[in-house]
């Protein structure tokens, strides 16, 4: 565990510290910030999901129909809880709830996935089952979910003659959701990408966590940092409420053993990057949306140890 947290955890406070450090000092400014953003959402993100999901193939997904149901239902309502929790109990917009839903309801599964799962459980199959299946979810249902949410024309905003539909199709247009349901496509299909191919989507993809962590202490520099009931409330949804769903849906169903205690894990995953990309980028809900992500990320590192040991109690 602690070699998790200095492998893994620490360099996000560390990166974020300097993305935080510089727009404090006026090395960087707002408009860096939007444009680093751009970067990410339109070009690296899209190649890491890409590229991450590409590598699964159909016969893991329908070998355990069992673990991708529990999956995909507990994750989508998080989400979905997410969203009208902002929404209904803080009264913020529909789009504000959306991007809440894609940080609170969203586990950052494509930047920690495997650095957590497989010092803990070793690099098998079975860990790259779950870490694809809930890539695929978070990915390829949540992220074009909230897109749409975040689109005028979800919000009953939408000027005179514009229809409902506009907002699938701008949110579907995005490479951030196209990339990825392409992937899975490819994945249902059979299609397979040769691995000479790799290389030219991991040169953008691996800009994609670092210059997301900086952009997003840069984006916290020029906002009060907040510690509030919502930012709690949003801590407890990620950290707890997710992967204790997982736990009671996964024992209810049959899941056993180590392949219940990696799913609870990557639900207990701090929140999605791409939340914070995607809300620094339409430039909403970032203040609170920050604050959420540094607070449940530093938190992780005690309700990790707690999912650990409860799920080894109840899943041995």
């Amino acid at each position: 565990m602690w070699n998790i947290i200095l492998t893994c955890l620490v360099p996000i406070f560390v990166v974020m510290a300097l993305g935080y450090a510089a727009g404090k000092t006026n090395a960087f400014t707002g408009e860096n910030a939007r444009i680093l953003n751009k970067l990410v959402l339109n070009y690296a993100l899209p190649a890491a999901l890409f590229l991450s999901i590409v590598k699964a193939d159909r016969e893991m997904l329908f070998a355990d129909l069992q673990l991708t149901l529990v999956s995909t239902l507990v994750i989508l309502a998080v989400f979905l809880w997410s969203y009208f929790g902002c929404y209904k109990f803080f009264r913020h917009t529909r789009k504000e709830a959306a991007v809440c839903a894609l940080i609170a309801g969203s586990p950052t599964i494509g930047f920690l996935g495997f650095a957590v799962l497989d010092p803990m459980f070793g690099a098998t199959t079975t860990t790259g089952l779950v870490v694809a299946i809930v890539a695929i979810v978070v990915n390829a249902i949540t992220i074009p979910i909230g897109l749409w949410l975040l689109n005028p024309a979800a919000d009953g905003s939408a000027t005179a003659g514009q229809k409902p539909s506009n907002a699938f199709v701008s949110a579907i247009r995005q490479p951030v959701v196209w990339a990825p349901v392409l992937a899975v496509i490819f994945v249902l299909t059979g299609i397979r990408i040769p691995a000479e191919l790799d290389p030219s989507f991991e040169l953008i993809a691996k800009a994609n966590s670092g210059v997301a962590v900086f952009a997003a202490g840069l984006t916290l520099s020029a906002q009060k940092f907040v510690f509030d009931k919502e930012i709690w409330y949003n801590t407890f949804v990620k950290l707890l409420l997710m992967p204790g769903a997982l736990l009671l849906v996964g024992l209810l169903v049959g899941i056993e053993g180590e392949k219940l205690q990696m799913l609870v894990m990557a639900g207990a995953l701090p929140p999605a990057f791409s939340g914070i990309i995607i809300g620094s980028r339409y430039q909403t809900y970032v203040r609170v949306g920050t604050s959420s992500l540094a607070i449940s990320t530093f938190l992780f590192m005690l309700s990790a140890p707690f999912w650990i040991w409860i799920t080894r109690l109840v899943a041995p």
